[in-house]
Order: structure tokens, then sequence, then C-alpha cells
């Protein structure tokens, strides 16, 4: 059981500002994820996760991009639901199997990919202190300013949801992947 509840949004307790976000979610995907519910347990998070997914989606990274870097970064902190939610909807982006599995392990077969899983591991690992052969590598492989601040950017919301996930216990409502699992290489 999730230890910050996921908000029912045909529940009494949802009003409001919590009860229209949930509502454009809903409409959105068809669905409203157990992230979203317990995000609205704080209305002006909620807006802010929706708001930057929302401008990111339209930046420059294509969404088999954002989706092995979600896979990437669930993987790194050890986030079954972002982990599974992410291989999930990174298979309706396009990405296969294999492409899943490589992301795991902050690789890809487009060498582009593979150099924003590698800059996105390392702003993790260094706490964003990247060095500058980091930048250099991403740049070389084809990454401009803009694709490396969207990348730093999904790092960071990736980071948040992967967080709140984890300290909410989110009851996974996705096909279950299991981060540290025995995996194709």
């Amino acid at each position: 059981m999730s230890r910050i509840p996921a908000l029912d949004p045909t529940s009494a307790s949802a009003t409001g500002k919590a009860k229209d976000l949930l509502a454009a979610v809903a409409a959105k995907f068809g669905a409203t994820p157990n992230l979203f519910k317990v995000a609205a347990q704080s209305p002006a998070a909620l807006e802010a996760l929706i708001a930057l997914n929302g401008a990111l989606g339209a930046g420059v990274l294509p969404g088999k991009t954002r989706e092995s870097l979600a896979i990437a970064v669930a993987e790194v902190n050890g986030c079954d639901y972002c982990l599974s939610a992410h291989s999930l909807i990174g298979k309706g982006a396009g990405l296969s199997d294999a492409d899943i599995t490589l992301a795991r392990s902050g690789r890809a077969a487009d060498s582009k990919v593979e150099a924003a899983l590698a800059f996105a591991r390392a702003v993790i690992a260094q706490r964003g202190k990247v060095s500058d052969a980091d930048l250099a590598a991403a740049r070389t492989a084809g990454l401009d300013d803009g694709a490396l601040v969207e990348v730093v950017a999904q790092v960071a919301m990736n980071i948040f949801t992967n967080y709140l996930n984890s300290v909410a216990d989110t009851e996974i409502d996705f096909p279950v992947v299991r981060s540290g699992a025995p995996r194709a290489a």
C-alpha cells in the first residue's frame, strides 16, 4: 500500500485544481496513472509535472530518446514504478525490447542517443558537475547546447518522479519491471 495515498479523482476528496488536473491527465492518456494521483496530493507539484512533461514533449529530443532517458534514470535510481511505466510507454514510442534493455544499461544502438544517455548518467553520478570531457563527448556525438539542456531537464523531471514514487511507494499500475533484474546484454 502506498505510503502517500493516490488521490482517487472520483472521490469527494478530489476537488478544485487537483480534480481538474487529474481530469486533464485522464483525457490526455486515456487513464490516470497512480504517479499522477499521488502527485495530486499537491496540485502545485502535479501542475509542475504536467507542464514540464508537456514542454519537454515539444522540445528537440525525440520521443524515443526521452523514453530511453527515463528508462536509464529509473534504472540508476532503482525506481520500479518509472521503469515499468517507461518500458511500456517506450514501446509505444517505438522502442524495441532490445532498445529498452540497452537503455537500462545506459546504452543505445544509435550513437547520438547513447551519447545522451551517457551524458544523463554523468549528470546523475556527478550531481550536475559534469566534466569538460563529458560535454565534449556529447557535442562530438551531435548534441547541441539546446539538446544538452533538455537532457538535464529530462534527468531532473525523472529524478523527481523516481524519488516521489520511492517516497510514496506508489503502487505500480503497469506491467511490472524490476530495476537491477537480470536482463539480456
